[in-house]
């Protein structure tokens, strides 16, 4: 089982190199499942639509989740109730729209879960992310409820993601960083056959400031005439992570960076 996780998708130029490059990279990596985070897929670069998601969905992709910004275009709040596919941080304050964890079954009628949390230092304010994870873990165990299990990190500082791709080594398939939307090389498979990289980067124009506009961003920084921030609109590269799991234990057997595009090359 070979599964693509994508980083955060950055605004027109992500969407628009995802929409035109997954069929064929599925195809050519040879991919079975593909989860990909879209909370900047909007044009403004926060948030997305339903629109965007159904426009991800036809070219390939299984699951979308998102994190701090996914309550940033309002509509998507009722769309998130009435589509499975889309999910957001599980450990956001309840009452909340959608879900944050679901189970997806493939084309080879294996269960895939796939859980998203978002961090807790630095981030907006959520429910407790270990303290909800050791709940799921209590009600959730792979093999038994799913064959494979992908969490999606969504958090700010390295130890944090660091500190739940190990709480969760042995338990999960994959535990991915999202957030940074700077791709990390540290993906490997920790001591319990979980695969591990601490951000999977964006889908996005690198030729900037984390996807967004440079000019605009370094005169924030700079403190001179600027706008709200604003997407890059160069060439996209596209980043994650592939891993290849047992079909038997549920657990990694391979783990690589995923980089496809203009800017950055995958050494």
């Amino acid at each position: 089982m070979r599964v693509l996780f994508l980083g955060d998708v950055v605004g027109v130029s992500g969407c628009s190199k995802l929409m035109s490059s997954l069929l064929n990279e599925i195809e050519s990596k040879k991919i079975d499942f593909v989860i990909v985070n879209g909370e900047n897929a909007a044009s403004q670069g926060v948030g997305l639509t339903k629109e965007i998601c159904n426009d991800f969905f036809n070219c390939g992709v299984n699951v979308i989740t998102t994190g701090n910004h996914v309550w940033d275009q309002k509509a998507i709040m009722e769309f998130i109730d009435k589509e499975d596919r889309l999910l957001r941080p599980k450990n956001l304050f309840e009452p909340a729209p959608g879900k944050g964890f679901n189970i997806y079954i493939t084309k080879d009628n294996f269960k895939i879960g796939v859980l998203n949390l978002m961090g807790n230092v630095f981030m907006k304010k959520c429910e407790d992310v270990f303290e909800i994870s050791e709940k799921f873990m209590k009600q959730f165990k792979l093999k038994e409820d799913y064959d494979f299990l992908i969490v999606d990190f969504h958090g700010e500082i390295t130890s944090e993601k660091n500190a739940i791709g190990q709480f969760f080594d042995g338990k999960a398939s994959l535990v991915v960083g999202t957030h940074t939307h700077i791709p990390t090389n540290d993906a490997r498979i920790l001591n319990n056959g979980t695969g591990y990289q601490t951000d999977a980067g964006m889908c996005g124009d690198y030729d900037s400031v984390i996807g967004m506009n440079k000019e605009n961003s370094l005169n924030r920084f700079l403190k001179k005439n600027s706008t709200k921030h604003f997407p890059a609109t160069g060439e996209a590269t596209l980043c994650g992570v592939i891993v290849e799991c047992d079909i038997q234990t549920g657990l990694a057997k391979n783990i690589e960076s995923y980089v496809y595009g203009a800017q950055l090359k995958n050494t």
